[in-house]
């Protein structure tokens, strides 16, 4: 395809990546409404919460762990490739999961999921900065940024659909004819592209980053399901995960032709977006997880109910992604990011105080404010990642922006929900050891019971009108300890704040000499 005619399908191209996107992040936000399903040996596969916890997690350790790679290898062997490849894969791996008969089953399909994912987030945002000239690839990150938005309102509320009137396969079953479209629609619409002058292939870099990332976020995982820093494979994994990225670093300032350039973070947009997007998604990531089971658990309503409640949030992102750029161009990169940021601290400290009985209204005003400054921020933060990097290394760029996000979100789960699981353990003990002892419950099993107030609502079950006397402090144990993630949230994202305030520009940079079309852009299409 030549330059010409993949200027004049763009949009089109736009389009087929959007529905690569939305199968991806609808998946994993139809799979937090399907939790409590899973659970059920009946209904579901019978998983705990350990391998409820893992189901999620294999996915993300895989996408997270070879992002950087398939970022890497996108630039050099070609975009397209990847994500007809990862999308193929993806759409396999979700049919298997589909069918899965047992956890084991369920977690090790996710993992192939998560191998598919990481074929084809990298290429998304690369592929729109190769087909997008400089004046309009705000407005195409823009809409890419708002199709979040909508997966996060089709993934919910498709899964509570589903879940109401099918069996629990139906969740993963539904990626297929998505994937099919887009496989059908890649090779018209999607030039491929791929870095002139590569140069030779950083091996060594590559093969390091997989072990390193893998490490750190397996660590970080582990830490967080056990509350605890201390075990020796959680301090191995993430002391190991951060020696092998130390020697990363090392060895790409060293060599000629780096998988990743660490020049790149001396240029503030670069450096400073990568920071915003790491501390932003940390404090989002556990506050978002948990409110799910806020919502069933605490508030019990059904998946569909829960899945409706994310609409909101959903519409914050939608709108205002793409008005992000046009904010940017009249008041400036560290104004906006600045009042997006603001207005996200402001939702935190709202759920620091949040009750079993606040007005719904009131909560989904804040989940809409909340989306919404969140895309005035990552908006221009995605623009500038890739704006700030040579053309022929964008798929590097995205993967390290998607690695952050990635690695930042399992922080957040981990220690947020480390937050709430000790603070819920310690409240709740005391009555659950009573009941425990005066119904002859075994300890180990009420020990279970304490871990999250899911394995709570299950004991009550179990024991009929004996355990209803749980039921009131189990809910008010979790939301205490929400608060007290919520406010773990806010302090860090002051420190955002502070970080726009001090060390963003005033004013967007230069776009590393991309102009017109693209053309001498350092990548080639055909």
């Amino acid at each position: 395809m030549d330059r010409e005619t993949a200027h004049r399908r763009r949009w089109g191209a736009l389009a087929v990546l959007i529905i690569c996107l939305l199968v991806l992040v609808a998946d994993n936000t139809i799979l937090n409404v399907a939790l409590r399903v899973l659970s059920d040996p009946e209904q579901g596969v019978g998983a705990s919460q350990s391998q409820l916890a893992w189901a999620i997690n294999s996915y993300t350790l895989v996408f997270a762990g070879l992002l950087f790679t398939f970022g890497v290898l996108g630039d050099r062997w070609g975009r397209r490739r990847l994500l007809a490849s990862g999308l193929f894969v993806f759409g396999a791996a979700s049919a298997l999961s589909a069918y899965s008969q047992s956890p084991e089953q369920l977690i090790a399909a996710r993992a192939a999921m998560g191998f598919g994912a990481a074929m084809v987030m990298p290429q998304t945002l690369s592929i729109i900065t190769d087909v997008f000239p400089s004046d309009e690839r705000p407005r195409a990150i823009g809409i890419w940024a708002g199709a979040v938005g909508l997966a996060l309102a089709i993934g919910p509320t498709a899964g509570g659909l589903l879940l109401e009137n099918f069996w629990w396969g139906s969740i993963f079953l539904i990626n297929v004819p998505f994937v099919l479209v887009g496989l059908s629609l890649i090779f018209v619409l999607i030039p491929e592209s791929r870095d002139e002058a590569p140069g030779r292939l950083d091996l060594v870099g590559v093969l390091l980053s997989i072990p390193g990332l893998v490490l750190l976020i397996y660590g970080v995982i582990t830490a967080g399901e056990r509350a605890s820093l201390t075990d020796p494979d959680v301090v191995v994994a993430l002391l190991g995960g951060l020696g092998v990225l130390t020697l990363f670093v090392l060895h790409e300032k060293r060599v000629d032709n780096p998988s990743l350039d660490v020049r790149f973070f001396r240029d503030p947009r670069f450096s400073v977006s990568i920071a915003v997007i790491l501390l932003l998604f940390f404090s989002m990531a556990g506050i978002i997880f948990f409110m799910s089971f806020y919502w069933q658990s605490v508030r019990e309503f059904s998946p569909l109910v829960a899945g409706l409640l994310v609409l909101p949030s959903a519409v914050g992102q939608m709108l205002f992604a793409p008005l992000s750029p046009t904010l940017v161009r009249k008041a400036g990169p560290r104004a906006v990011a600045a009042g997006g940021i603001v207005a996200v601290c402001l939702s935190f400290a709202f759920f620091a105080v949040i009750q079993q009985d606040t007005p719904i209204p009131l909560i989904m005003l804040f989940f809409f404010t909340q989306a919404a400054a969140m895309a005035t921020v990552l908006t221009p933060a995605t623009d500038a990642i890739v704006s700030s990097v040579p053309p022929g290394k964008a798929g590097a760029a995205s993967a390290v922006q998607n690695t952050a996000r990635q690695i930042a979100t399992a922080l957040g789960v981990a220690v947020l929900g480390a937050v709430i699981s000790v603070h819920y353990r310690s409240a709740l003990s005391p009555e659950l050891q009573r009941v425990a002892a005066e119904e002859g419950v075994p300890e180990e099993r009420a020990e279970t019971a304490g871990e999250s107030i899911e394995a709570t609502m299950t004991l009550v079950r179990e024991l009929g009108d004996a355990g209803r006397v749980l039921v009131a402090p189990a809910k008010e144990a979790f939301v205490s300890g929400m608060h007290l993630a919520a406010l773990v949230s806010l302090a860090f994202g002051i420190i955002g704040l502070v970080v726009v305030l001090i060390w963003l520009p005033r004013s967007s940079g230069g776009d590393g000499g991309r102009g017109g079309r693209g053309q001498g852009s350092g990548t080639r299409s055909g």
